[in-house]
């Protein structure tokens, strides 16, 4: 099932949604890119629904999240699957990009961890991802999310909603900061991204599409 946007009220919508289901796992996911932050997360993966309430609170996008899949036999297709449906969502809500700002940046330090993100909505799937510590993807954190999940996300979301997404982790020791860290700073950056500028509503880019 294609993401599907939400009819708004008197105002043009920026809220999609979609359901997804496979035999490996059940995912349905609500979003508004002008909400407030608040959200509504259930994965049945304890640690990732931390990640993505950080994710909402920080980017001031309005989340609900449901899924549930074969996680009796690893998290993998429930993590995955989840990010893959919120990328479809989050590219269905964009539009067109008119008059958004296209290029967000941030920079999150969370106690010794430090992670930079910087996004382009350009309608290009492409992630850079780099500067985890050697054996980071090996930890089991909070006994469920194993580290090597973070990328994965990050590649089923920039994929799915075509946008550009770089990530460096500058420094970091424990590995729930390390992860924390890159959610934060994604959410962050894609804020900025996906705001309206008030200077303009055309499409930014010199193609005249994105």
């Amino acid at each position: 099932m294609a993401a599907e946007l939400v009819t708004g009220r008197g105002t043009p919508s920026r809220a999609a949604q979609m359901e997804r289901t496979t035999s490996e796992s059940r995912v349905k996911v609500r979003l508004d890119l002008d909400g407030t932050g608040e959200s509504t997360i259930s994965t049945t993966v304890p640690f990732y629904d931390h990640m993505l309430t950080a994710l909402a609170k920080h980017s001031l996008i309005d989340f609900t999240v449901e899924a549930e899949g074969d996680t009796h036999i690893d998290v993998h297709h429930t993590v995955e699957d989840t990010a893959i449906v919120i990328g479809e969502v989050l590219r269905a809500a964009l539009g067109d990009k008119r008059g958004i700002r296209r290029f967000g940046h941030a920079s999150v330090p969370l106690d010794e961890a430090l992670a930079e993100a910087t996004v382009d909505v350009s309608g290009r799937p492409y992630l850079v991802h780099s500067g985890e510590p050697e054996g980071q993807q090996y930890h089991l954190i909070g006994g469920h999310f194993t580290g090597s999940m973070t990328r994965h996300v990050f590649e089923a979301i920039t994929y799915h909603s075509a946008i550009c997404l770089h990530m460096r982790v500058h420094s970091g020791r424990d590995p729930h900061h390390i992860v924390e860290a890159q959610f934060k700073a994604f959410a962050r950056a894609l804020r900025e991204a996906v705001e309206p500028d008030p200077r303009t509503n055309e499409i930014p880019s010199t193609k005249g599409a994105l």
